[in-house]
């Protein structure tokens, strides 16, 4: 058995399904699991639909903060492993309000930590050793680089720039410092941008092909050019995984996909595979509907992972390219408009218009 927070977020929700799917090399016998989540606006069940009736997974409504919950869980399901996928995640929507960020974040997370740290504590010597936590986390907390400048490798120094990954910094040193101090068998994991199903669409790709779909605008912030290294999500999920079985206990390892790309080039990459799957009725290309917005506050304008340590030490590395992954994420939002329909109620078009400045 084990506990995985935040399941029914974008990645958390893939991770669950992916655990639980058929046995492949990494999970020859699929353990079962205790999902907890506290259902925020972009955790979702219809993400887990396709598990309902599978009593290899418990679903359970509640928070990373509340002890008490997470106590008792741990006590009646006796895991032998977390995985802490229980996050706000947004960049813009830390600008807007940090608050939650810092209560989820960092208060969240030290909860978290204090009552699996009680537990651990419990467990007979053999149980101890073989008991892990693992803390998935992001590349932003390195902060913005130069476009000539080096990758982000393990070792570099933390400079967050935003309210959000000031949090996400703050919750790694925290799993550090209980690893140091107490001796609790942490993981961390450092991951650049991930795309694919089920992604809240909010963040710039699910966003475009939503809006792309729907005849709206295609907010561009500033010049476009800023660059990140994208992640197909299955293959942060299988990194996880890896990182579970054989990671050294203490170690931090950066997750990335090895596809650094202009903010622009994606959109544009989008927009012509959706010209050759989905066609605009009009005849027109989709990347007409580009349109350009003030920049956000404190911008990175570059992030790029360096993942040679997790290829090195645990022979993981991604399946997907760019180009394979982006064809097939776009494929699934074409075969689940429900889904997206569901998600894109009238609070989440609010905030798009607050956030972008434009009837998204």
């Amino acid at each position: 058995m084990i506990l995985v927070t935040g399941g029914a977020g974008f990645i958390g929700s893939n991770f669950v399904l992916d655990w639980l799917a058929q046995p492949d090399d990494a999970t020859p016998n699929p353990e079962p699991l205790i999902n907890l989540d506290a259902l925020t606006y972009a955790g979702n069940l219809e993400n887990l639909a396709g598990l309902k009736g599978d009593a290899r997974h418990i679903f359970v409504h509640g928070s990373i903060g509340d002890v008490d919950l997470v106590t008792r869980l741990l006590a009646e399901h006796q895991p032998r492993a977390v995985i802490n996928f229980a996050a706000e995640s947004h960049v813009d929507r830390s600008i807007h309000g940090p608050e939650d960020f810092i209560q989820t974040n960092i208060v969240g997370t030290f909860h978290l930590l204090e009552a699996v740290r009680s537990y651990w504590q419990d467990l007979d010597s053999e149980r101890k050793d073989h008991f892990r936590f693992l803390h998935v986390s992001t590349d932003e907390v390195y902060g913005s680089l130069a476009k000539d400048d080096p990758a982000f490798a393990e070792t570099n120094r933390y400079e967050p720039n935003s309210p959000y990954s000031a949090s996400k910094a703050a919750s790694d040193h925290l799993v550090r410092a209980y690893h140091h101090t107490y001796g609790l068998p942490v993981l961390t994991t450092n991951c650049s941008n991930n795309y694919g199903p089920y992604h809240f669409p909010e963040k710039l790709i699910p966003l475009v092909i939503h809006n792309a779909l729907a005849g709206k605008p295609l907010p561009i912030y500033g010049d476009g050019q800023q660059i990140r290294d994208w992640l197909y999500v299955k293959d942060h999920c299988s990194a996880i995984r890896r990182v579970l079985e054989a990671g050294r206990v203490g170690e931090t390892y950066n997750v990335g996909g090895w596809n650094e790309k202009p903010n622009l080039d994606v959109v544009h990459t989008l927009c012509a595979i959706l010209d050759e799957l989905q066609p605009r009725a009009d005849g027109r290309p989709y990347k007409d509907q580009i349109t350009y917005v003030t920049d956000r506050l404190g911008h990175d304008r570059r992030y790029a992972i360096n993942a040679s340590k997790i290829e090195r030490e645990l022979g993981w590395k991604p399946v997907e390219t760019f180009e394979t992954g982006i064809r097939k994420t776009i494929q699934w939002y074409l075969e689940h408009r429900g889904w997206v329909q569901n998600v894109t109620s009238g609070a989440y078009r609010q905030w798009m218009d607050k956030n972008y400045g434009v009837n998204a």
